[in-house]
């Protein structure tokens, strides 16, 4: 599914409100009863909606709630309910993110280059949902250089961890994410061709891939049939891999 304000806020954890999308309603009827009622003061209002005063007090002094900051930071950019090139490219940073990347604790996303996948490659990804880019490691010979969002990074996490990206490790995720499925065919070819080209194994002597992936089978399952309709060449699975024959990565621009 595409990042709604209601998927971006539950991504927040907060100690009142189990959930903490209520939060972001509350403080939206406190600012529309102040709309009304402009000479009420915060005892006067948190009576009225039956919210504490002390909650409502900063509300009215222009407070706001992290869940209603992160998202007013989506929809500035452009993530919440994206257009259709929006789309495109928050589905193909979420291939980056399965494939080659992840989200941290504190919800920033990374990605890492690798033979296939270069630093340009990721810095396009990044430029297409309108942020530059950040890099570390770069200076390390034990680790791949990662790249990382120069701006509102863990408003990016979280709108990638709504649409089905894992927060933290990602050995549990079971199936390919419903917006990939949801996509165009051309955008769903574009996170096939992102995936392969970062997880897809170089031979020296021959042109099949394989993807080997630490991941229920159903996973497995459900990968295998998304490159199997992307391609006209053979795509089998197996134990806890995906092989691609050398025509299907011809097809995929694999070399």
């Amino acid at each position: 599914m595409e990042p709604t304000a209601r998927s971006i806020a539950r991504t927040y954890s907060d100690r009142v409100y189990p959930d903490p999308w209520e939060k972001v309603e509350d403080y939206q009827r406190v600012q529309a009863y102040a709309a009304e009622h402009p000479n009420a003061g915060r005892t006067a209002v948190g009576n009225a909606l039956e919210l504490p005063p002390a909650r409502v007090r900063g509300w009215l002094n222009g407070g706001k709630p992290d869940p209603v900051r992160g998202i007013e930071t989506a929809s500035a950019n452009g993530w919440l309910d994206p257009d259709c090139d929006m789309a495109g490219a928050l589905v193909e940073l979420l291939a980056h993110i399965l494939a080659g990347g992840s989200i941290n604790e504190t919800f920033v996303p990374a990605i890492s280059t690798g033979r296939r996948i270069d630093h340009a490659t990721i810095e396009e990804a990044f430029a297409a949902v309108g942020v530059g880019t950040n890099e570390r490691h770069a200076e390390s010979d034990g680790r791949a250089t990662e790249l990382y969002p120069a701006t509102d990074a863990s408003v990016l996490g979280r709108c990638l961890v709504a649409m089905g990206a894992p927060h933290g490790a990602k050995t549990a995720l079971d199936a390919v994410p419903t917006i990939v499925w949801e996509s165009p065919e051309s955008i769903r070819r574009r996170f096939v061709e992102v995936y392969v080209a970062h997880r897809g194994a170089h031979f020296e002597t021959k042109a099949t891939t394989r993807i080997q992936e630490e991941r229920p089978a159903s996973y497995l399952e459900d990968l295998h049939n998304l490159i199997g309709e992307t391609v006209d060449g053979n795509v089998s699975v197996g134990d806890r891999a995906v092989t691609i024959s050398a025509d299907a990565a011809r097809e995929l621009g694999l070399s």
